[in-house]
């Protein structure tokens, strides 16, 4: 996965996840007593089936272990070479790197997505759990706007009676920018599909369990949605993460299906904030404008909190 997570890489808590049958606060509370660190995965894995029953009880105690418990580390990349050819090399190589990779996990605490992802999946596997690892590309950064589609990331999909969910533990974790910054969070648990698939976007597309095809051109020109409750089909205009000085002169027009804020800002390459003086708001549609500002990075802000960023170009 990239070595680093932006500004927006958005770390809360899943309120659908509290149910009536699963007490998440107790789960939550009964790993907290778990050992840091683990000698192998069976140790870990015997734990959970002492205390927890159901599969959904499990896939949480599961994920927020190694939430709360492996810290990423990009150095860890130079430890294990996670690259293959094609799926037959990768069945052999990876299964001789995965237990190497799992166990360096539990005993040191630290891994990069491949670690925290097998190791969900060697736990899911161990209780039984139908699961298998996704990979794909991610959408963290102004670089990512426009460019080609890269296999740089995995995450894993588990089967919880009978349905597919996808889960991604090591940006559960915390977010990386120079350092590791720990802050578990359940928001990528479970996380819907519509909301899983701003940032990701899997090699194979029946993995993003959308209604509609949504193809890997149509991702990589996204703009950076980072407001949660903003989706895909939310952003009407501009469509495309690339907006071109040239067709928008002199300023730029938004169309976004989603509630007043009480202040629309912006500001290029993260400069000084202007405020959107003028917003039009019918329907549950905002339309407004910025100015265009060529070769720059643009990033739109609701009540101070970024909403989305663009390339101007």
């Amino acid at each position: 996965m990239k070595k680093f997570y932006t500004f927006f890489v958005l770390c809360v808590l899943s309120l659908k996840l509290c149910s009536a049958q699963v007490d998440a606060a107790q789960i939550d509370a009964t790993i907290q007593f778990y050992p840091k660190t683990f000698t192998n995965v069976t140790e870990l894995s015997n734990l959970i089936t002492r205390d927890f029953t159901s599969e959904e009880e499990k896939v949480r105690a599961i994920y927020g272990w190694i939430t709360n418990n492996v810290a990423y580390d990009p150095k860890e990349y130079e430890v294990f070479n996670y690259s293959f050819k094609n799926y037959r090399e990768r069945n052999s190589k990876e299964e001789n790197t995965r237990n190497k990779t799992i166990e360096r996990t539990l005993q040191k605490g630290v891994a990069v997505c491949e670690g925290y992802a097998m190791l969900f999946e060697k736990l899911c596997e161990l209780q039984g759990i139908q699961n298998y690892l996704v990979r794909g590309d991610i959408k963290t950064s102004f670089d990512d706007i426009g460019r080609g589609f890269k296999r740089i990331h995995m995450w894993n999909v588990a089967y919880l009676d009978g349905q597919p969910y996808l889960f991604d533990v090591t940006w559960g974790a915390g977010k990386y920018n120079q350092k590791f910054i720990k802050d578990p969070s359940y928001y990528w648990y479970k996380t819907d599909p519509e909301h899983f698939v701003k940032t990701h976007y899997p090699d194979l597309v029946e993995d993003a369990f959308l209604d509609v095809t949504f193809r890997k051109e149509a991702f990589a020109n996204l703009p950076l949605i980072i407001k949660e409750d903003l989706l895909i089909e939310n952003v009407k205009r501009p469509e495309n993460g690339v907006i071109s000085s040239m067709e928008n002169e002199k300023e730029i027009t938004f169309l976004l299906k989603t509630n007043l804020p009480e202040t629309i800002s912006y500001s290029y390459n993260f400069g000084k904030k202007e405020k959107v003086k003028k917003i039009n708001s019918a329907d549950g549609f905002l339309e407004f404008q910025i100015k265009t500002r060529p070769q720059s990075n643009l990033v739109v802000y609701f009540n101070d909190k970024p909403a989305l960023a663009y390339k101007v170009e």
